[in-house]
């Protein structure tokens, strides 16, 4: 079964002799459970393709599903309470907010859906994280490896179908980088989650199940990594 659905996907900014055509007729399909790493140089288009997929940029056309929903035939106010049930985002900054502890950075979606947060599941996304004993820290007490798994965290806990990673490891060392990354896979797998990673990083890239290239816009499907 198929979780998400890609048509014909196209985005160019300006028009006449200074558009950029950003994607151009993009087509794929992810099904439920896989992790997929996009891979391209810079100015490639993965990260277009990624906001496309996230709902935080507008196809100039094309179609995109998830779940069997149209994601662009929603209303502003739909999309944006669908975006925040059924994504979970992961990006290279962090993006934590420096005021919270790790326990309210993790439950801020949560709260921010006006949704009471289960208890027993953040105790073991603390767990699985490794982040017991720091619940109670500021990002600025955190290694970058623990705001990125405090991160992760964040993405996990409204369950989404759907977690949109934008180099989750650009900011951390080789350690770090492969501690993050066995922890996404082992998180996305016992709760049932497809993962899309965006990277340059093509050792990364062979973590995945499946791994599709950007280059000036064009998709190119490179296939399975193992069965």
């Amino acid at each position: 079964m198929n979780l998400l659905e890609i048509s014909n996907i196209c985005k160019t900014y300006g028009s006449g002799e200074t558009a950029v055509h950003a994607l151009k007729n993009v087509s794929f399909s992810v099904s439920k459970g896989e992790y997929v790493a996009v891979i391209g140089e810079s100015g490639s288009g993965k990260s277009t393709l990624l906001n496309m997929i996230g709902a935080l940029d507008t196809p100039t056309s094309g179609r995109i599903t998830i779940g069997g929903m149209d994601i662009f035939s929603m209303d502003d106010r739909r999309l944006t309470v669908f975006r925040r049930r059924n994504i979970g985002f992961i990006f290279q900054s962090f993006n934590l907010i420096p005021e919270l502890t790790v326990e309210q950075n993790i439950m801020f979606p949560v709260l921010l859906d006006y949704q009471k947060p289960d208890k027993k599941y953040l105790e073991e996304l603390l767990t699985v994280l490794n982040l017991k004993e720091r619940r109670n820290h500021l990002p600025s007490q955190l290694s970058g490896g623990q705001q990125q798994r405090a991160a992760i965290g964040r993405a996990l806990i409204t369950r989404p179908s759907l977690i949109l990673a934008d180099e989750p490891t650009g900011n951390l060392d080789t350690q770090n980088s492969s501690e993050v990354i066995t922890l996404l896979k082992e998180a996305s797998k016992k709760y049932e989650q497809t993962i899309i990673m965006i990277t340059h990083a093509r050792n990364l890239a062979q973590t995945a199940d499946h791994v599709l290239q950007v280059s000036d816009g064009v998709l190119t499907d490179l296939g399975r990594c193992r069965e």
